[in-house]
């Protein structure tokens, strides 16, 4: 293992060879990559809504619909998992509009081009295009390229926080257009010209001139837009900024709320499953016999990859799979923690890396300085919502209708089609509500299977996946190993930093899966040592450092991985705050000074620094005060936790976490808070747990008993301020999560003198 950071300065030259991409090879040559089909030229360029409407409900463009008696119906596209987009997205648009509140309803969309989340695709763009795209020089080529895939792959994806900032631009237009409409109606009707009306709370008005949106509708879509629509110059209407009413809220709490688990349809029956070690695995054997005297169970259904028993409920289901004693066979490599952990320090010692980030030189400043080397790790890790993966089916004279809860409609019911052999346009999808997911429900594996159940049985069919089944499949969040090195001078500040990360491209094998179609064991086979740019997200420093050098290098770890709640900056920022106050210690310096330094061109986190310090009563981290901080900045958004702990007799104990962030402009300010605290309660649980270790291809948590996570009387007192920001909005989903590990990390630090470089942090003392 080499010790001189010196001689390990420049990544290994790819064996992989990248042009540059232009239009014209993206379309010969990339198309076939990334499944595309040929006579990409002759796709439609523009897309009618597919909105149903009812007969007293007119359809105002893609988003919108308002029935006679005035109730406005907002379509959104991006699945509601907790996070409360089924209310933000509606009221951006209720507030260009001029709507009333109280009348807004809200249904999910179905799938269409117009619904593609482009914004969420750009980013994506480098695990979406051919290997070797992340070194693109020409940024309009690629945002070209990534539309495109989107648009006419009807990429409807919710991940990455990317719901508000990918499609308020979208809803304000909607809500601004119809407005229009509305007001050039009343204005004939009056006999005016349409700029002399108002519009709030559901009516349009002009002096005494008052009128409802239900009486306007049929004459509103007779009138023509201006060209560009015209947004309000600030929010007439108030709601934007405002705790409105949840619109999901009531259904939840009377129970009306479907989730997939709820769908009771005639004459269904229920189902579960079982499947074998992660990798080549294929069903060898059962004892059919041994389910005979179970009461209620209906069939048996066996596939090459799995089994299932089907009841008259899903309790006998399960017992009479196990009373079948389903054998599997599995060739290939077994996942075994020992295995990964060697394969990812192989990858950081041996394999080719490729650098992602380079600023200044660092070969002279590791040459000239102190130099200080660490390694930090992060398992493997589990997504564990409460509802496990579940889906309802009906198979009936050559269509199939699917009701479940999904990130990604277009790609489920492009694998239930596939499954049972028939078109996509033969397949309608009902999309449900989710009971959690942290990028799980992106999975699109039990749409195939229950797909395929149903058509054997010819009934409906509710499949519901155990516990066990749900953590032993994951897609799990990827394992890392950093080494980090830095070259400090005489007063300890960094004058060079060198970070290397290994890590599986789970970026890239997540978009094979969801875009390509690509079962998981051809998706992890594909991205063997493909440089992936998200496996490094989180680690390009936000820090004033004048020397520094970013490289991934790929490690192939036999397990299937994906998206999970702020994906690789959960780890990169635990690596990256936790060396950064390591050296902060060995330079006498206080930590929150130390950083303050280094942020010069950084004034929206050096404030939130400044703010959560004044928040917490920061005392400067002092040996024996449990005191830590950390700050992250992602997606546009920016984070500074404080964290107060100590290590007892009974483990960790986590005192109070305060937390001081700038989102930009918010929406809705109590949505806002919890997504910030749910966040931070996610973190605190990947400090504590919520990781696997693995053997002979199965992991070791088969309940959720089993990872450690924290219960509702360990949950510290949290105290979260926003800072007040006129900036465009950016998610707030997962912003919560970076930070709060390495904040507890550091305040173990100073109060028991013990560097924690592992997650979970108490995993090196198990």
């Amino acid at each position: 293992m080499p010790t001189d950071p010196a001689t390990d300065l420049e990544p290994e030259e790819s064996k992989k060879s990248t042009k540059l991409l232009t239009r014209r090879n993206f379309l010969i040559g990339g198309s076939a990559a990334t499944g595309l089909v040929v006579a990409w030229a002759l796709w439609p360029r523009a897309y009618e809504p597919n909105i149903s409407a009812t007969e007293n409900e007119e359809v105002f463009g893609a988003y919108l619909k308002i029935s006679k008696e005035g109730q406005v119906t907002v379509v959104v596209p991006q699945s509601e998992m907790g996070q409360g987009v089924y209310t933000v997205l509606p009221q951006i648009l209720a507030d260009e509009l001029g709507a009333d509140w109280r009348t807004i309803a809200v249904e999910p969309a179905p799938i269409n081009p117009l619904y593609a989340n482009n914004l969420l695709a750009q980013q994506w763009a480098e695990t979406l295009l051919p290997s070797g795209a992340e070194k693109l020089t020409d940024e309009e080529v690629a945002n070209w390229a990534a539309k495109n895939i989107a648009t006419r792959n009807d990429f409807i994806v919710t991940a990455d926080s990317s719901s508000v900032p990918a499609y308020s631009d979208s809803f304000r237009e909607a809500g601004a257009a119809a407005r229009i409409l509305l007001s050039k109606a009343a204005a004939a009707k009056w006999d005016i010209e349409w700029e002399a009306c108002t519009v709030a709370n559901g009516l349009v008005s002009n002096g005494d001139n008052k009128a409802r949106f239900g009486e306007l509708i049929a004459d509103a879509l007779k009138q023509d837009l201006p060209d560009p629509v015209p947004l309000r110059s600030s929010p007439e209407n108030n709601l934007v900024g405002q705790d409105v009413a949840r619109l999901d809220m009531p259904s939840k709490l009377d129970g009306s709320a479907n989730f997939a688990g709820d769908i009771r349809l005639p004459d269904m029956v229920y189902a579960s499953i079982r499947q074998g070690p992660i990798g080549a695995t294929r069903l060898k054997s059962f004892n059919r016999e041994g389910a005979n005297k179970i009461i209620g169970l209906v069939d048996v259904v066996d596939h090459d990859r799995w089994i299932a028993a089907v009841a008259t409920n899903w309790w006998a289901a399960n017992d009479a799979l196990d009373k079948m004693s389903p054998m599997f066979e599995t060739t290939g490599l077994l996942p075994n923690s020992e295995k990964i952990d060697a394969a990812l320090e192989k990858a950081l010692e041996e394999g080719p890396g490729t650098r992602f980030a380079s600023r200044g030189d660092t070969k002279p400043a590791f040459d000239e300085h102190k130099n200080v080397r660490a390694r930090y790790q992060a398992g493997a890790a589990l997504h564990a919502p409460i509802e496990t993966r579940t889906a309802a089916a009906d198979y009936k004279n050559g269509r199939l209708e699917l009701w479940l809860a999904t990130q990604s409609p277009a790609a489920a019911v492009q694998a239930a089609a596939k499954a049972i052999g028939i078109s996509a346009d033969s397949v309608t999808l009902y999309p449900m509500l989710a009971g959690g997911s942290f990028g799980r429900n992106l999975d699109s594996k039990i749409a195939a299977q229950v797909a395929i159940i149903t058509e054997k049985i010819g009934r409906p069919v509710q499949l519901m996946w155990s516990r066990a089944e749900e953590m032993m499949h994951d897609h799990y969040r990827a394992p890392a190993i950093a080494r980090m090195d830095a070259a400090t001078d005489k007063a300890g500040r960094i004058k060079a930093l060198q970070i290397k990360v290994a890590a599986p491209a789970a970026a890239r094998e997540q978009s094979k899966r969801v875009v390509r179609g690509m079962d998981e064991i051809a998706a992890m086979r594909a991205s063997i040592d493909e440089a992936d740019a998200k496996a490094v997200e989180g680690a390009d420093v936000h820090y004033n450092i004048p020397n520094f050098s970013l490289d991934h290098h790929p490690a192939y770890v036999g397990m299937p991985t994906g998206n999970w709640r702020s994906n690789a900056h959960s780890y990169n920022a635990f690596f990256v705050e936790s060396f950064i106050d390591e050296l902060a210690a060995r330079a006498k310096i206080e930590p929150l000074s130390y950083r303050m330094q280094m942020m010069s061109g950084r004034p929206r986190l050096a404030r939130c620094i400044t703010g959560v310090a004044a928040m917490a009563g920061w005392d400067g981290g002092l040996d024996g005060s449990g005191q830590g901080l950390a700050c992250h900045s992602m997606r546009g958004g920016h984070i500074a936790i404080i964290a107060s702990a100590n290590r007892g007799n009974n483990g960790l104990r986590v005192r109070r976490i305060s937390a001081t962030v700038d989102v930009g402009r918010i929406i809705h300010p109590d949505i806002a808070r919890q997504q910030i605290e749910g966040g931070i309660i996610y973190g605190l649980a990947m400090a504590l747990g919520s990781s696997t270790r693995f053997n002979g291809g199965i992991a070791n948590a088969r309940r959720l008993g089993d990872l450690a996570l924290p219960r509702l009387a360990e949950i510290p007192a949290i105290q979260v301020e926003f800072i007040r920001s006129e900036e465009e909005p950016v998610g707030v989903e997962e912003i919560g999560v970076p930070a709060i590990a390495p904040a507890i990390a550091n305040a173990l630090f100073s109060a028991t003198g013990i560097r924690f470089r592992q997650l979970p942090l108490f995993a090196e003392a198990s």
